[in-house]
């Protein structure tokens, strides 16, 4: 019988007891973060780290309110799923030490190529409101937009942030006097650009709103006293600071529905926003765009920039994606206006891809939401700073300098977006 091989001696390990030299330079203490909402901050790596603290932190009715979308809100999951399945293209062996991400908006300087959307009922969601978000776009230096049915007059935003590129926006009403006073002090107080909204003829059916029975502002009943209980700190900040008003009318007693059927005009035409481009001696965009044809026609009438958008999936459910329709706008009208984008939009990431795809700039407006309803101003400065950071990142790792460099090159959609 062949001799079976022995088995190789394992060798000795000397062993000893490490040395208080050696083991100190790996005991590395943290200060002890003793502001609750720094530590919270702190914690937030993206913002959907910041959509779960916001989660936590603020009563159902007004989370929903922002997070929520139209019916069975297919239109936002569409949205965002085709920022995740798309495919980035990166080149290698480019010099990015240095990135670029200034860029210009509407002829404007802005530091990142985004800008905080206009929202409505701001100081809601969290009692710091509009001013901190418009304070925020001023220190990072992009543009805001303050919404028609905003809770901080345009003059105190106008105030609160007075070097910011303000931006506001604008829903035609059936009282066309008072929208006209509105684009007026618009105007006088410094705003560059008017956002007329144009996909809100009548209120999406926001189906976790009418759920949640909320109201503007919220009513105490049952349920909320309930909520009370669970979130102290959200109800103390709302019923002792600054009542909730708004940027265009002085009270609203009943749901956001309510008040879009009541006081938007659903007989809108081009006509109307012919006249809009005659009243308005700055830039002017259009924002609802989602078919070729408008985009044509709000171009033909003398607008300086289109947006693609669906509202956030919070009007016609189903409707385009936004992304998906970027690029064809973009060679129907990019050459005569410029063409921004907004809806699903998470990440930095995702901001770079509607730059490749050809987006002049991306809005966003759950992002930094989420950030003031986590953490006031700092919140929101961390949700600039996440998107910043990663802008960055994703423009070096793509083997991009400069945002001018991003082409379609960069990005490749799915075949079959759903």
């Amino acid at each position: 019988m062949p001799e079976l091989s022995k088995r190789p001696e394992r060798p000795t390990i000397r062993r000893q007891l490490p040395r208080w030299s050696e083991l100190r330079p790996l005991l590395r203490t943290r200060r002890v973060e003793l502001d609750a909402t720094q530590r919270r901050l702190q914690r937030a790596l993206t913002i959907a780290d910041l959509r779960e603290a916001a989660r936590r932190r603020t009563p159902r009715a007004a989370f929903d309110y922002t997070d929520g979308a139209a019916e069975g809100e297919v239109s936002l999951r569409r949205a965002r799923s085709l920022f995740r399945r798309l495919q980035f293209n990166p080149s290698i062996l480019r010099d990015v030490s240095k990135v670029e991400t200034a860029t210009t908006i509407l002829g404007r300087p802005s530091a990142y190529p985004f800008a905080f959307a206009p929202t409505g009922f701001t100081r809601m969601m969290q009692h710091e409101g509009e001013s901190a978000v418009a304070r925020v776009a001023e220190r990072v230096g992009i543009p805001y937009g303050l919404s028609t049915v905003g809770t901080t007059s345009i003059e105190d935003v106008a105030a609160a942030a007075p070097a910011a590129d303000k931006w506001f926006q604008l829903y035609i009403w059936t009282d066309r006097a008072a929208g006209k006073d509105l684009v007026d002090r618009a105007r006088e107080a410094g705003y560059t650009a008017l956002v007329l909204t144009v996909d809100v003829p009548v209120a999406g059916a926001r189906l976790r709103d009418v759920r949640n029975g909320m109201t503007i502002p919220p009513t105490l009943t049952p349920k909320t006293l309930i909520d009370m209980a669970t979130h102290p700190a959200w109800w103390f900040n709302l019923l002792t600071t600054k009542p909730l008003t708004f940027a265009s009318l002085s009270d609203w007693p009943g749901t956001v529905a309510e008040l879009i059927n009541t006081m938007f005009d659903p007989t809108v035409t081009f006509e109307d926003l012919a006249w809009m481009r005659e009243s308005w001696p700055g830039s002017l965009v259009v924002k609802g765009i989602q078919n070729v044809v408008d985009a044509r026609k709000v171009v033909d009438l003398g607008v300086d920039g289109v947006v693609v958008s669906n509202h956030g999936g919070r009007q016609l459910d189903r409707a385009p994606v936004p992304l998906e329709l970027l690029p064809q706008v973009v060679d129907a009208v990019g050459d005569r206006a410029e063409v921004l984008v907004d809806t699903g939009i998470m990440s930095g990431a995702d901001i770079v891809a509607c730059l490749a795809l050809g987006a002049k700039a991306a809005l966003v407006g759950r992002a930094y939401l989420y950030g003031l309803m986590a953490g006031g101003e700092r919140g929101v400065q961390r949700a600039a700073d996440i998107l910043g950071t990663e802008i960055r990142r994703t423009m070096q790792l793509l083997g991009v300098a400069d945002v001018s460099e991003l082409n379609r090159s960069h990005v490749t959609l799915p075949a079959v977006p759903f």
